[in-house]
């Protein structure tokens, strides 16, 4: 259901993607736009030609290529109209993998001629047409200078580059080409001039030196060129498969080579690498190698009749899987999700938040924990927390301001550690205290209950009318802390930490502890509820640091008070009233980041006169559409009816954003999108960015099915449609399903079937549900 002629992201689910954002060169074989080894590119990779049986290149022509997850698929023609077939995939272990099968003898006339027709030389078959040996080359061109170490293998060529992201942070990675079985023939050759995915313009189309050149040229002008060539034969029943394999040499680990897949499979390749099993990971032994099929088969399945949220689901565990990272990677030490493609393409704590929630309905849950684990293993001596995670180094890692209290409490409720002693959930609480009391001391030195941001990078939210309130250079001083700005989402996110640490010491016996954080969870209500709602914006809003007032700039984050069940009555309707108003919160689409009476605001996302890549001065952000939509879903449940009713009707409008054109066979996920149009940044070329938890919203939202860990819960959201179906959910050892039918809910668990109504939902107890 998802394949499409117009995308190309290609990953191998453990680190490595194939995601150009703007490619020059999808119409030419192989991989010659640039593959990214978590954060850093590596540019060009390999092109493929196909030459006859004298060593003349076969033009080839595409037809309309054909996408879906893990694969692509492009059929090309020569000019007297034979096809070869070629599918583009990225295996597991950082291989890039051009597989190729040639269309066998056909009828001798029209445009259904057969390769062999194609060659000068060679026998023939029953039709009479020639079948010759034919020859897939993999060829590269890597930059002079940057190259060492070249040698011939058993199947195809070797050598080691330096490669740098884009901080300027050098990585060396071993590169291969490499193919089945003995190559037909191998050169390398140093050039000067251009490098471009042409087997014209490479030097080998000339002839000249053959085999492999003894030491490179020391000068780093122009290229290093490498070809490996491999017989292939119209219709042989194995498809023949060209890579190139990509191993970046990272500290404190174990290096072996990886099985390769046999002629014409698709399995994974064993990791190349290999860090030492985790010991507090909840299943350290079950680091199984993961493939596009059993990813997909890990999630349950979801239907409810309405074409877009249907199809978005399952796009929604392409772009986690795409994103994915294996364990394995230096300083990465446990699978958990990249917040996105391209330098995105590492941990980072402002989305990890997001795959927590998402990555809780994946069996196991490891990637749920690991997105937490991560961090903790590498937090800093003074409790705080690095922003984002490289593989091969720890500087200029910057922060960001989460909701891990959040995050943690409904990934332990789902997906409950069970290592001996909860170690890996005690490990996490002590870990998450650590950086609750670093919080305490260095953003509350005041003991306001209120946190501060000191630049407007920290909360992920840069370019907005809330900074600009305290300091008018607040948007031109970069990472340097330079504010005093009390913000409510970090505000927010302090409330929920706390609460989860309370919560979590009672399940790990430390009562002490629990009435501890109790203590600063209610000092921190006390401080939301009194100093930060703003009676004139009607909303919650920051306060300023310097003198204890608040700013009374409505923004989107002045909803997130939504999460805590501290909001009520008068101030929930007139929180619920923005939410239904155009003029301020109640756009086309859901929600603005800033007001659309914010004097600065813009939908194109233009700050001072300028287009800018990140702007939340108007634009919409999954991120925060997903807190806005999760607080209304809290607030229902807690017994709003009108929170409910909005969120059945901003979540579809929510979704339907993120289609191109609103056509259901083109799913999105970009950074942001213009609240009135719904059009993405695609300027940014930045897609499947995983910045939200939109699988959580429609499984909890729609389905309506909630886990926690005293028992399960089916009732859906008032949403109006009819048929409902979502399983099996693997959560805490148990097998769940939902059915909403008409009035009628029924929940399975395990092989026992509860029913209710729609309005009430059935709620079933752990040991009510039997062993």
């Amino acid at each position: 259901a998802l394949a499409r002629p117009d995308k190309w992201y290609l990953g191998g689910l453990d680190g490595v993607v194939w995601a150009p954002p703007f490619p020059r060169w999808l119409d030419r074989p192989g991989f010659w736009d640039a593959a990214h080894l978590l954060n850093t590119a590596i540019q060009p990779c390999f092109a493929v030609a196909l030459l006859d049986a004298e060593a003349r290149e076969i033009p080839l022509a595409t037809a309309e290529p054909r996408w879906r997850p893990g694969a692509l698929t492009v059929n090309w023609r020569t000019p007297s109209g034979a096809m070869a077939i070629e599918d583009r995939r990225v295996l597991s272990g950082g291989i890039l993998e051009s597989s190729w099968r040639l269309a066998g003898a056909a009828a001798a006339s029209g445009t259904d001629a057969a390769f062999g027709s194609e060659a000068s030389a060679g026998t023939s078959d029953a039709s009479g047409l020639r079948v010759a040996p034919y020859f897939l080359v993999a060829f590269t061109a890597q930059p002079a200078g940057l190259v060492e170490g070249l040698d011939p293998t058993g199947d195809g060529m070797r050598w080691v580059r330096t490669v740098t992201d884009r901080a300027g942070r050098e990585l060396t990675v071993e590169m291969e080409i490499c193919g089945d079985g003995e190559p037909a023939w191998r050169k390398a050759l140093p050039s000067e001039g251009t490098a471009t995915p042409v087997w014209a313009h490479s030097p080998f189309a000339e002839g000249g030196l053959d085999g492999v050149p003894g030491p490179l040229p020391s000068d780093d002008i122009g290229w290093t060129w490498v070809a490996v060539a491999f017989r292939v034969g119209a219709g042989d029943a194995a498809p023949v498969a060209l890579r190139m394999r990509l191993v970046p040499r990272l500290p404190g680990q174990v290096r072996r080579r990886a099985n390769r897949p046999g002629p014409g499979t698709t399995a994974e390749a064993a990791p190349a690498d290999a860090a030492p099993a985790d010991a507090a990971r909840p299943d350290a032994a079950a680091a199984a190698p993961v493939d596009w099929a059993s990813f997909f088969a890990s999630f349950p399945s979801f239907t409810c009749g309405d074409a877009h949220l249907d199809r978005y689901f399952d796009y929604r565990i392409h772009g986690l899987g795409l994103n994915r990272i294996e364990g394995r990677w230096g300083n990465i030490r446990n699978p958990c999700i990249a917040e996105g493609p391209g330098y995105f393409h590492v941990p980072i704590t402002y989305s990890a938040q997001c795959h927590m929630m998402e990555m809780r309905w994946r069996a196991g849950g490891r990637e749920a924990w690991g997105s937490l684990l991560n961090f903790l293993d590498h937090q800093k001596e003074d409790g705080s927390l690095h922003g984002r995670l490289y593989p091969h180094h720890l500087e200029g890692t910057d922060f960001y301001h989460a909701n891990w209290g959040d995050a943690l409490l409904a990934v332990d409720d789902m997906q409950p550690d069970t290592s001996p002693g909860h170690r890996t959930l005690s490990r996490c609480y002590d870990g998450l205290a650590r950086y609750a009391r670093w919080l305490i001391a260095e953003r509350d030195p005041e003991e306001s209950g209120m946190f501060t941001v000191v630049n407007h990078f920290e909360t992920g939210q840069e370019y907005m009318s809330r900074y600009m309130a305290v300091d008018e250079a607040a948007d031109v001083s970069g990472w340097r802390p330079r504010l005093r700005l009390k913000g409510i989402d970090v505000t927010v996110y302090a409330h929920q930490l706390f609460r989860a640490l309370g919560v979590l010491a009672g399940r790990l016996g430390r009562e002490g502890d629990a009435s501890d954080w109790r203590v600063v969870q209610d000092c921190c209500a006390s401080a939301i509820n009194r100093h930060m709602w703003c009676p004139v914006a009607q909303l919650f809003t920051d306060v300023d640091g310097r003198t204890g007032e608040r700013t009374g700039v409505k923004a989107a984050v002045g909803f997130y008070p939504l999460l805590t069940g501290l909001v009520d009555g008068a101030r929930l309707d007139a929180m619920l009233d923005h939410l239904e108003n155009p003029s301020t919160f109640g756009t086309t689409f859901p929600l603005p980041s800033s007001s659309v009476d914010d004097p600065r605001f813009s939908a194109e996302g233009i700050w001072r006169g300028k287009r800018r890549n990140c702007p939340w001065n108007g634009r919409v952000w999954p991120m925060t559409t997903s807190h806005v939509i999760e607080g209304l879903l809290r607030c229902w449940r807690r017994g709003s009816e009108r929170a409910g009713t909005l969120a059945a009707n901003m979540l579809p409008r929510f979704v339907r954003m993120m289609f191109t054109d609103g056509d259901v066979d083109r799913p999105n996920c970009f950074e942001h999108y213009n609240p009135w149009t719904g059009r993405a940044c695609h300027f940014r070329g930045i897609d499947d960015y995983q910045h939200s938890w939109v699988l959580d919203l429609l499984a909890r939202g729609i389905a309506g099915l909630h886990v926690d860990a005293d028992g399960v819960e089916a009732r859906p959201l008032p949403h109006g449609l009819k048929h409902v179906s979502m399983g099996p959910v693997a959560a805490r050892g148990r097998q769940l399903s939902v059915e909403l039918d008409g009035d009628r809910v029924v929940l399975m668990v395990d092989q026992e079937r509860f029913s209710g109504t729609r309005e009430r939902g059935v709620r079933v107890g752990w040991a009510e549900a039997g062993p």
